[in-house]
């Protein structure tokens, strides 16, 4: 992998992700705010010096198992939005607690063990259908978990 200042500024983004996961559920919500937006910035910027010095930003860690961009953007938008949906329904409802839905926590683990299957065959340098299944899964729990959340924000409002 060429490391052009566009691949920099993408590597930059993904040490990010551990981060702001890390300060959103230790609830530094403002840090993790913080650093998303800077994330945001590296994308921005990305773009920006690529078109410009006409780079393409190309890492490819040659593993037989990768998570798609999807399902990261996937995962740190996931708690993004859970954290701004319950700030502005606090905001406009009144102060409400929201417990951690069943489904939510299912949601983590599957992410978790998505996570260490994929790093786990890309050690045994792998191709694994698991991890498909694993991501696959992780996509449809978290629209089930959107679901209950929209749900329990329904009851309370009411």
């Amino acid at each position: 992998m060429s490391l052009t200042a566009a691949n920099q500024l993408t590597i930059t983004r993904m040490l990010l992700i551990p981060a702001f996961v890390i300060l959103l559920m230790y609830g530094y919500r403002g840090w993790a705010l913080v650093t998303f937006f800077s994330a945001a910035l590296t994308d921005l910027f990305d773009g920006f010096i690529a078109r410009w010095t006409g780079q393409k930003t190309t890492p490819d860690i040659g593993a037989p198992n990768r998570l798609p961009l999807w399902f990261t953007v996937l995962v740190i938008s996931r708690d993004v939005c859970i954290v701004a949906t319950v700030a502005v329904f606090n905001l406009a409802v009144g102060r409400r607690t929201f417990r951690p839905s069943m489904f939510g926590k299912v949601a983590t683990g599957t992410y978790i063990v998505t996570g260490v299957a994929a790093l786990y065959f890309n050690y045994l340098n792998e191709p694994s259908q698991l991890v498909q299944a694993l991501i696959y899964a992780s996509l449809a729990i978290t629209f089930i978990s959107a679901g209950d959340y929209a749900l329990q924000m329904t009851r309370m409002g009411h």
